[in-house]
């Protein structure tokens, strides 16, 4: 990356000088604009841009900062909210996280977002900058953030390079969160070759605040000043979320004689948990009038943003930006996105007490600008100005594209190519070794290697973790009052039915929450696809916002916010359509939450609910044992996974249930291993006469839970299903004495035989 200043004679580019040299070149194309959008620009602005407004609109304006080519299909979203679901939302879509009122004057934030090209570059730093810049948009709502989770995708288990990245990347997430003192509660670790190359590294943060300190990303008041505040300001992440990887914005060891850094971002969690602590500090003292945290874009995201959603002006002394190296250009200093930074609008007469605050904590804070009514984002450098722009049409006016969407050629064959012919087990032993086989396959063996690099149980307020169907957390000691966060998504079912698969998604991660016995409120989103510019990856891409809002209308529950990530593939082939969902519940008393693993009382009854059909297209059995992916995904019922959620939870209620495991990937024999793995306790069980075993088994039909119920509450939980329409089956009785899983007529396989096998796999490849 080499300066701007050499080829203007050694001058900064000001308004001033651009307005003089229309036909000076600018290296707009490198910074990944096209032609007609640069034209644009300089239809906006009645002059060719200065260096640091190419700058702004080139990160501003990139696919990660403006969503141009998803805007036209998320507006969905909002065309499928009800006003009963935006009751449930104090801040939703458009906001830094959306809000949700959970009662008794609480309310809770929740957002996922991504940071997957960074963290394949550098698996470390990518993944812990993944996980500081989630917290602070938490924080900027005015939450104090309560976990982390992290949905992790990666190429085949045993591949090299899975083995460079994902010991890296678990390193960086533990290590950020542990040291900010945030429990990590959940989460996915998942295997499959589209994602060799470029990884999924996903992130979601939950926060906690009193519903009255709500705070929004806006710049109202004119006169109130603009302070930044955090860490100082350096070359390390510019282009970290756009394309400014060009030789035009900074130096080189030729020209400069600066070292080139890398535009991974650099993360300081230090720093981060003193900012934190901060901020909270400036919310409770009523300091701050509006607040945005620098993540991508940096200063051009903050200012931009905050201009445009408050007054519509805003002036900047670039010049007083503390910095960590020497020689930053104005175009450098705005597209940083050096972490562990925050920028908030505050009344003059309370500057002072600001800085006091920031003082106490030992946070670098200035004064850098103010609110104005000039409409304009204006940015000075020395007395210069170097940026003059409407700020709408830096952060809300860019491009929308309406990109060519079209059914891949290839669909219906893959469609066509069902698992119907497909080798399956029959014979006792046949089934035992195919759930031997699973339980250790990658996807579905333990996650404890990747796990306890993370401390779960910080700060003591967690309830449930991994593995835990979904993470817990208590909001409020004295009612016991808590929320529940699950994230799921299987893209082999997405990339067989986009529609389908997004529902399949939004079920599963619903049915997580609610086995635990909390009432699922809201949705986020993490929506990763190939290149928008692919006609196939687009359909798929408006085929999972359908299905997804659609679903989220039918169960009546809110998508609050999101991300979107583009450009997720190798050379010409894209990983597998990932639409990561996450479902966040509320629980009013932690203390009747429901565990997966089975307990010691013998003779509990074990229920499975739901229906099973001969359902194996995209099943975790066709991917291990054949390598194969072709035919339908299960059937989503999201009316049966709204009465199952209903059931579940009148079951934790009323105290008729002692433990729930969801039925997803590795069907009914994989929840009983891990629900009696996590119980230590051995089960009886005994399938229906006229089933087929291997079905009942592996099949992975959707909208089912496996129940332990007490003799005593057994009638009562039964007549409830029953009353209610929802099928069950007694499959078979809790027994601590026997140590084993015993399925009659299939298979008796000890407990140790089966955490050995489930526990050992990702120890022995990456350890």
């Amino acid at each position: 990356m080499t300066s701007t200043q050499p080829a203007l004679g050694g001058r900064i580019d000001t308004v001033e000088h651009a307005a003089a040299t229309p036909d000076h070149p600018q290296p707009y194309r490198e910074l990944g604009l096209k032609d007609d959008e640069y034209a644009r620009i300089r239809d906006i602005l009645g002059r060719r841009p200065t260096d640091a407004e190419l700058a702004m609109y080139s990160v501003m304006w990139s696919e990660h900062c403006s969503y141009k080519s998803s805007k036209a299909h998320l507006r969905y979203f909002g065309e499928t909210t009800t006003d009963e679901m935006r009751a449930k939302m104090l801040a939703g879509i458009g906001e830094n996280a959306g809000v949700v009122d959970i009662g008794d004057g609480w309310a809770v934030t929740f957002k996922v977002e991504s940071h997957n090209h960074p963290s394949y570059v550098e698996p470390h730093q990518g993944a812990a900058t993944g996980v500081g810049g989630i917290v602070r948009d938490i924080l900027a709502m005015g939450a104090r953030p309560l976990a982390v989770l992290d949905p992790l995708r990666f190429g085949p288990a045993d591949a090299p390079d899975t083995k460079r990245v994902l010991p890296g990347v678990v390193a960086g997430i533990g290590g950020y969160g542990n040291c900010l003192g945030l429990p990590n509660i959940g989460g996915e670790v998942v295997f499959d070759p589209s994602y060799a190359g470029n990884p999924l590294v996903n992130a979601l943060c939950v926060g906690a605040m009193r519903v009255e300190d709500l705070h929004l990303a806006h710049a109202s008041g004119v006169g109130n000043k603009v302070m930044l505040f955090g860490a100082r300001t350096g070359l390390d992440g510019i282009g970290g979320v756009s394309v400014l990887a060009s030789e035009t914005f900074a130096g080189d060891e030729a020209g400069g004689g600066r070292k080139k850094l890398p535009s991974v971002q650099v993360g300081d969690p230090f720093t981060e948990k003193v900012l934190i602590e901060c901020c909270l500090e400036l919310f409770r003292s009523g300091l701050v009038v509006g607040i945005q945290d620098l993540g991508g874009a940096g200063l051009s995201c903050a200012t931009s943003e905050l201009a445009s959603a408050g007054e519509g002006g805003m002036r900047v002394e670039l010049d007083r930006v503390p910095l960590r190296a020497e020689g930053m250009t104005p175009a450098e200093i705005l597209s940083s996105e050096s972490q562990e930074r925050m920028c908030a609008v505050v009344r003059p007469d309370d500057v002072e007490a600001f800085l006091r605050v920031c003082a106490k904590w030992d946070v670098i804070a200035v004064e850098i600008g103010e609110v104005t009514d000039t409409g304009r984002l204006q940015v000075h450098w020395h007395g210069e100005t170097v940026v003059d722009v409407p700020p709408r049409t830096v952060a809300h006016e860019g491009p929308v594209y309406e990109r060519p969407v079209e059914r891949p050629a290839d669909q219906d064959a893959l469609v066509a190519d069902g698992p119907e012919r497909l080798a399956r087990p029959s014979t006792p032993g046949e089934l035992r070794e195919t759930l031997l086989r699973m339980v250790a396959s990658p996807n579905l063996a333990s996650r404890r290697w990747v796990t306890e690099q993370y401390d779960r149980y910080v700060r003591g307020n967690t309830v449930l973790a991994q593995p835990a169907d979904s993470g817990m957390v208590r909001i409020d000691e004295e009612t016991g009052r808590g929320v529940a966060v699950a994230t799921d998504c299987n893209g082999r079912y997405v990339k067989l039915d986009p529609y389908q698969g997004a529902q399949l998604a939004l079920a599963e991660a619903y049915r997580n929450v609610a086995v635990t016995g909390a009432v699922p409120l809201a949705v986020t989103n993490c929506l990763n696809f190939g290149s928008p510019e692919d006609p196939g990856v687009m359909w798929q891409f408006q085929q999972a916002v359908r299905g997804l809002a659609d679903g989220c209308r039918e169960l009546g529950i809110p998508v609050t916010g999101g991300n979107v990530s583009f450009y997720n593939q190798t050379g010409g082939t894209a990983i597998l359509p990932t639409p990561v969902v996450g479902v966040l519940g509320v629980i009013d008393d932690v203390r009747r939450r429901v565990p997966a693993g089975i307990g010691a009382e013998a003779g509990e009854t074990l229920l499975l609910l739901g229906d099973t059909r001969d359902e194996f297209g995209g099943s975790e059995w066709a991917h291990v044992v054949h390598g194969h992916l072709g035919g339908r995904p299960p059937a989503v019922d999201l009316a049966r996974e709204k009465l199952l959620a209903e059931v579940l939870v009148a079951g934790s209620r009323d105290g008729m249930v002692s433990a729930a495991h969801d039925l997803s990937e590795g069907g009914l024999a994989q929840a009983l291993v891990e629900a009696a793995l996590a119980g230590q306790t051995g089960c009886r069980v005994v399938l229906p006469a006229d089933v087929d075993p291997f079905v009942w088994l592996f099949a992975e039909s959707a909208g089912r839970a496996l129940v332990a119920i007490p003799r005593s509450e057994e009638l009562r939980f039964t007549d409830m299903c029953s009353a209610r329409g929802l099928p069950w089956t007694r499959i078979g009785v809790v027994d601590p004495a026997s140590k084993a899983l015993e399925i009659q007529d299939v298979a008796t396989v000890d407990l140790a035989e089966l955490r050995a096998a489930w526990e050992g796999t990702l120890p022995a490849l990456f350890d």
